[in-house]
């Protein structure tokens, strides 16, 4: 996040965010008056769930000004959560997991729970000679936004099979505006399925996903809790067909402050109200409480563990 935004973040959010967190660290089980919710950026799914789950959260504390933050997806909220300038936050596990502050440790953060996977996409033109991911070698390529989980997972997988591109940073509709015009070779998205961007793309030109079915052996075998082998299916995306990639899980993390009490509610906003997500966003039908304590090793918050332990499913 660059210092502008942030500064601009920190006066603008962070008086109300803190007086309302040291409000619930004085009086457990109180409502906060604001909860924030940091999202995502243009043309991706963290952005079009996070407005869906601030509408349902929004029904279920009417007393509460639930308000959303449009970011740069998966470092950014970690960033906004850990400044006090978010109450709730989706990530991706593997940012998370990895984070440089090692929030695992910090007190500051823990999870409501895992919700869905994310995919990666690695997308071309379709008459495009690139056919695997050896073939970007110095090519332009985008990797998602600053700070976005885009940009984090896409770097990994460079570093980790020592690929070297002409790598920019665009959030996912600019890539997708950029690809279409020729101003680069691919583009890397780390999302749910399907991403609106990508979507919107495939309406209007032919594209092609690029096969990482050997990368994702070689990310799941150097990060087995972070990484999976994954398809995208053919039915996703207006004439792409089937692609071999990798998927990571997302979790709704919270601030450890928030009382008990109000994240036992979020959980059982984010549970009952599923089918509600599923039906603007389809990775939501993933949502399920078997998978949802499934969060590495960040913690549940007290109220989402509550929750979980009184519904058990049978």
């Amino acid at each position: 996040m660059g210092p502008d935004r942030r500064s601009v973040l920190l006066g603008a959010l962070g008086a109300a965010a803190g007086a309302a967190l040291a409000g619930c660290a004085r009086e457990p089980g109180v409502r906060v008056p604001e909860l924030v919710i940091a999202t995502g950026p243009p043309g991706a799914v963290f952005r079009e769930i996070g407005a869906v789950l601030a509408d349902l959260l929004q029904e279920r504390l009417p007393d509460t000004a639930v308000t959303t933050i449009d970011s740069n997806a998966s470092h950014d909220n970690l960033y906004l959560l850990e400044d006090g300038n978010a109450h709730l936050g989706l990530s991706s596990l593997d940012s998370t997991l990895t984070h440089e502050r090692e929030i695992s440790d910090s007190g500051v953060l823990d999870t409501v729970g895992r919700l869905y996977d994310s995919f990666v996409h690695l997308v071309v033109p379709a008459g495009s000679a690139i056919r695997g991911l050896a073939d970007l070698a110095g090519l332009r390529v985008s990797v998602g936004s600053r700070d976005s989980g885009t940009e984090f997972t896409a770097q990994q997988i460079l570093r980790e099979t020592g690929l070297s591109a002409d790598t920019v940073l665009m959030d996912q509709a600019a890539s997708a505006n950029a690809l279409a015009a020729g101003e680069i070779d691919a583009m890397f998205s780390l999302t749910g399925l399907p991403t609106p961007a990508i979507a919107d793309l495939a309406a209007e030109r032919d594209v092609r996903f690029i096969d990482l079915a050997g990368t994702a052996d070689t990310m799941a075998d150097a990060y087995p809790e972070s990484y999976f082998q994954a398809t995208i299916p053919a039915t996703t995306y207006r004439g792409v067909p089937a692609c071999p990639t990798m998927s990571t899980p997302n979790l709704l993390l919270c601030r450890a402050d928030l009382p008990a009490e109000l994240v036992f509610e979020v959980t059982d906003t984010v549970y009952r109200g599923a089918s509600r997500l599923a039906a603007q966003r389809p990775e939501a039908a993933q949502i399920n409480v078997r998978t949802g304590i499934s969060t590495g090793v960040v913690p549940l918050h007290p109220g989402a563990e509550r929750w979980y332990r009184e519904n058990k499913p049978a």
